[in-house]
């Protein structure tokens, strides 16, 4: 079978303005993907270079492709499912960072260049006072783009027409800020030249952003169908969920030179990503914590048994419009509307999502994305949320046992047992508590300011009804429970 490479794509020689930390999933089906049809549609004119910024790893299927490779977008739109195939033709050159550093450090003069984008892991934004100036690169991602920031200043002689828009795609709040203080501080650290600080402030754009797609990678189980279906060979195909949503907020506007948004693509130019980062967090990212450990302990294992479990759906949907949509700020109509492609996202059949691996540091996640859904709600009504204190009282349930094995605790759901995954801290202090009374129990749970930042037994009510979920639960069941809590709720 003919294998994907330029050959057979055609694909045009247009001038590099993106230089791209990280070849991973993500990328290739977020932003590369966007970039590529914005090229479709001439409206930016400008390919990729893709750098490996790791020591390990390959960049041969690149190389064998020709960076030409296939991205499949799969999901449910308004009721229908929907296959999208795109061939990405939009990236030029791969190189790697410590491979073919020369070539690499090469692209910090490059005329053409304008953007920098990135996906180096959240832990990628960091710095480290061992890095080096002099290393080939150095090591860390911000400590990289410093050097070439700097190079890129040295060559063209401060001219400030030359400076770079950052954008980084790393998931944690404030990425661009967070980057640039990094850049600024690696300045310091090599007592780079005050009017390279200066360069960094007035030439450069750093952008921080919030984004928003579920990329599932290459598909392996299913790889010789889709290559028989396309008729050719693409060890490079990507596949992940047709919702996407691209924030990126900046002080100044760039949206002309970078227009996504022109090419009809979900992407926001804002100087304030901060309503939609909330919207995000706590209706999808609420609704996930909100219903996970409960619908896990009535029996389901993936989120689309739970979009099926008509009883567990309907307890979702009533925590989202109900309790989460009334305490945000952003108009109804938007905030119902993402909700609405939420669930169509959670229908996804392409995307086998466990429950369990949704788990994983429940506290902290409750903290943050259900908590402040919690405690608007009472501010707002001044009485207790129903569902969202029953997704509190789910996760105590789901956290009771006294037993840990390497570094887990061991949870029981009826024959089965289960990894409960925390920090070891956390998971002892559970396991200490777990054999008390239940009142004891929620009174040490709750009273814990390490987890929640606060002291929870100061909401009114709040303890005797957690006592009174988790009684429920254990004497008729987490099924039975939420069959209930819902006619409670009608």
């Amino acid at each position: 079978m003919e294998r994907i490479d330029k050959t057979f794509t055609k694909a045009m020689n247009r001038p590099i303005k993106v230089l791209q930390f990280g070849e991973g999933n993500f990328l290739r089906a977020f932003v590369d993907y966007m970039i590529d049809i914005t090229n479709n549609k001439g409206l930016f004119n400008g390919n990729i270079a893709i750098v490996k910024p790791i020591s390990y790893g390959s960049l041969d299927l690149f190389k064998q492709q020709e960076c030409q490779f296939t991205v499949s977008l799969r999901g449910i739109n308004h009721g229908e499912t929907i296959v999208m195939n795109h061939i990405i033709t939009s990236i030029s050159d791969a190189v790697g960072a410590y491979e073919e550093y020369e070539r690499y450090a090469e692209y910090a003069n490059l005329d053409s260049l304008r953007f920098i984008v990135s996906n180096t892991t959240e832990a990628g934004i960091v710095f480290d006072d061992t890095d080096a100036f002099d290393a080939k690169p150095p090591k860390t991602y911000p400590g990289k783009l410093t050097k070439l920031l700097y190079d890129r200043f040295t060559y063209y002689n401060g001219d400030k027409s030359k400076g770079l828009i950052i954008i980084p795609c790393e998931l944690i709040e404030d990425n661009g800020g967070s980057l640039k203080r990094c850049i600024r501080d690696y300045a310091i650290l090599w007592n780079l030249s005050d009017n390279f600080l200066t360069w960094i402030d007035d030439a450069c754009i750093f952008c921080s952003t919030l984004v928003d797609r579920i990329v599932t990678g290459y598909p392996k189980d299913e790889d010789q169908l889709l290559w028989n279906e396309f008729g050719y060979e693409d060890k490079l195909l990507v596949t992940g969920e047709l919702f996407g949503l691209w924030v990126i907020e900046s002080d100044k506007d760039i949206s002309k030179e970078f227009p996504l948004d022109q090419a009809k693509l979900p992407v926001i130019f804002t100087n304030n990503q901060k309503p939609y980062r909330e919207r995000k967090v706590r209706i999808l990212n609420g609704a996930h914590t909100s219903f996970v450990l409960a619908s896990y302990l009535a029996g389901n294992d993936y989120v689309l048994e739970v979009m099926k479990d008509l009883e567990i759906k309907e307890y979702m949907q009533q925590t989202i419009f109900d309790e989460i949509i009334p305490t945000l700020t952003l108009p109804q109509n938007e905030l119902i509307t993402f909700a609405n492609s939420v669930i169509e996202r959670f229908e996804n059949p392409y995307i086998k999502h466990a429950l369990l691996s949704i788990s994983l540091n429940s506290v902290s996640k409750w903290k943050t994305r259900c908590l402040p859904s919690f405690r608007s709600y009472v501010d707002k009504f001044g009485m207790l949320p129903k569902n969202l204190t029953f997704s509190l009282a789910s996760l105590l349930c789901f956290y009771r046992s006294n037993k840990i094995e390497e570094d887990t605790l061991i949870g029981v759901r009826g024959e089965q047992t289960y990894k409960i995954i925390d920090d070891l801290s956390v998971l002892e202090y559970f396991a200490h508590h777990s054999e008390k009374p239940t009142k004891n129990y929620v009174l040490a749970i709750l009273s814990n300011q390490e987890f929640f930042g606060e002291d929870m037994t100061r909401y009114h009510g709040l303890v005797d009804e957690m006592i009174q979920y988790i009684n429920q639960i254990d004497t008729i069941g987490m099924r039975e429970t939420i069959k209930e809590l819902n006619e409670k709720k009608k």
